[in-house]
């Protein structure tokens, strides 16, 4: 009954943090629209729901912010949404394939990277001061890294054509955006990260709800 009991709020804490990827999706704080593409702090309650709840509420909550992603791409499209709604392909079912795993395939890659990190880092015993910025730091990476390399991997030559540019200017192109995207996104991960999973571990523990590592809780 006990174990029942901890089951049933473990599922309900996944459903209440994905109510909040949902609704940072679905505003201005979630998704900040660029000229070329769509910044994002979605990934940061996928990394911090990852650390509180384990790898695979993080593959839950990244597959939210991806279905998120893919319809704020179709009902609000940029230059590059052919990459991440397959509504917007322009090479038919093989490009919707390769759209859906942007979207949502490299997003579900965030919670599970951030899961196992942590756990990994919690046999290491490294505290929570040094753990959950690294955590939050290589979560956001991995959404940044596994999306634009994707990008380039699967649709340089869409890339190129939306940005008008050869082919061979796509990888420069795709570091640039990493660079001025991806790191400022990933700091700014390390930081809340830090701020709310100190806090966030302490509710937790509090309210009795099954965490998947309690030593750095401790």
């Amino acid at each position: 009954m006990k174990t029942k009991k901890h089951d049933t709020r473990w599922m309900v804490s996944v459903a209440l943090m994905a109510a909040i990827v949902i609704v940072l999706a679905n505003t201005p704080l979630g998704m900040i629209q660029l000229p070329i593409i769509k910044a994002t702090t979605v990934h940061i309650p996928v990394i911090i729901g990852a650390i509180l709840l384990g790898p695979s509420a993080g593959a839950i909550l990244g597959a939210v912010f991806g279905v998120c992603s893919l319809i704020s791409n179709t009902m609000a499209p940029t230059l590059l949404s052919f990459a991440f709604s397959p509504f917007m392909s322009t090479t038919g079912i093989p490009g919707a394939l390769k759209a859906i795993w942007i979207s949502v395939g490299c997003r579900i890659l965030i919670g599970v990277a951030a899961g196992w990190l942590w756990i990994l880092l919690s046999k290491l015993k490294v505290g929570q001061l040094i753990a959950l910025p690294i955590v939050g730091f290589i979560g956001s990476m991995v959404n940044t890294v596994a999306v634009m390399g994707s990008i380039y991997l699967l649709f340089a030559q869409e890339y190129a054509q939306a940005r008008e540019v050869g082919v061979t200017a796509v990888w420069g192109l795709i570091m640039g955006t990493v660079t001025a995207s991806g790191i400022p996104e990933a700091i700014a991960a390390a930081v809340l990260v830090l701020a709310l999973g100190k806090v966030l571990i302490q509710v937790f523990k509090k309210m009795n709800i099954r965490m998947m590592n309690t030593q750095l809780a401790k």
